[in-house]
C-alpha cells in the first residue's frame, strides 16, 4: 500500500487535458466520414514530432461522456499496479453465465480480455480493486469526473465520464510514462493495447461501446507509430439507430481518417 500511495503522490498536479486552442486545426475535411454513417462525432489527432492538432467538432471534443470499455485502459493500469492483475497471462474462471458474446464465456487471460473486450473479467478486476482505492487512483490522475456508482459499473452507466480531449491526453501521458504508475506496469498496459505491428506502422487502441438513453456512444482511443514517431488519437461518435454496427463504423471512420491524414504508409 505504502508503494502505490507513493506513486499516488507524484501525481497531484497532472491534467489530462491535451488541447491547446493556440496550435488546433479544424478539420472540416472529415466531416465526410461521419455524414456516411449518418452519425454525430469528433475526431482529434496529434502528431507529436510536428507538434500539429487537428480536430474535427472541436465542441464536441470538449464534451464529457461515459467511457465504456476504453476504460479497460485505466483498469488494467490499476488492477496491475495494486496486484490485483499479477500479469498480463493471469487468468480469472469463467463464472458459467452465458452472455451474447460467445468469445466472453471461457476462462480469459487478462490479455486475452482485454483484446476481446470481456466485460465481466474487468468488473471483477474491479471488484477487488474496490471503491476506495479506485477513486484514490481515478482523483490522482484527474480521470474525468473521477464518480463512481457502483464499483463493477460505474463507467458503464453514466456515472464516470470523460471527454475526448481528456481521453486523448492520458493515453499521450500513458505513451511517455507520464501517468502516477510504474514504468513496468504502463508498459505492460501499452503491450496489451498493441493491435496491428506492421514494418511500416504499429497501431495501439482500445474500443468502446456505452448506451445511455436511445443513444449509442462508440469510442476508439489510441495511437499509430512509424518510424518511431507517434500520432495520438481519439474517435467518439454517437448514434440513435439500434442496429448500428458500432465496432464496423468507428473501425472505418477511424482507419480512413488516418489514411487521408498520410498514415499507414511508413512515411511519417
Amino acid at each position: 500500500m505504502m508503494k502505490q500511495l507513493g506513486w499516488l503522490l507524484v501525481a497531484v498536479v497532472i491534467t489530462l487535458s491535451a488541447c491547446a486552442p493556440n496550435n488546433v486545426k479544424e478539420e472540416k475535411s472529415w466531416e465526410k466520414y461521419f455524414s456516411q454513417y449518418k452519425v454525430e462525432g469528433t475526431f482529434m489527432l496529434f502528431s507529436n514530432s510536428q507538434g500539429e492538432f487537428k480536430v474535427y467538432n472541436l465542441e464536441r471534443a470538449k464534451e464529457r461522456f461515459l467511457p465504456a470499455s476504453t476504460f479497460k485502459i485505466f483498469n488494467s493500469l490499476v488492477g496491475i499496479q495494486t496486484g490485483v492483475i499479477k500479469d498480463t497471462g493471469m487468468v480469472i474462471p469463467w463464472d458459467g453465465v452465458q452472455r451474447s458474446r460467445p468469445e466472453w464465456n471461457q476462462d480469459l487471460t487478462m490479455n486475452q480480455a482485454f483484446k476481446v473486450s470481456a466485460v465481466p473479467y474487468f468488473q471483477e478486476v474491479a471488484r477487488r480493486i474496490g471503491k476506495e482505492q479506485m477513486q484514490l487512483w481515478l482523483d490522482s490522475v484527474k480521470y474525468g469526473n473521477m464518480k463512481i456508482s457502483r464499483i463493477d459499473t460505474f463507467w458503464l452507466d453514466n456515472s464516470l465520464q470523460i471527454s475526448p480531449d481528456e481521453e486523448l491526453g492520458f493515453v499521450k501521458k500513458l505513451y511517455f510514462d507520464q501517468l502516477p504508475f510504474s514504468k513496468t506496469t504502463m508498459k505492460s498496459v501499452r503491450d496489451v493495447m498493441m493491435m496491428e505491428k506492421t514494418p511500416k506502422y504499429e497501431l495501439a487502441y482500445k474500443t468502446g461501446w456505452g448506451i445511455v438513453g436511445k443513444k449509442n456512444i462508440g469510442w476508439i482511443v489510441g495511437w499509430i507509430e512509424e518510424n518511431r514517431h507517434p500520432a495520438f488519437f481519439v474517435l467518439n461518435i454517437e448514434s440513435e439507430d439500434p442496429n448500428i454496427q458500432m465496432r464496423a463504423v468507428t473501425m472505418d471512420i477511424m482507419k480512413n481518417i488516418l489514411t487521408q491524414a498520410g498514415y499507414f504508409k511508413g512515411e511519417m
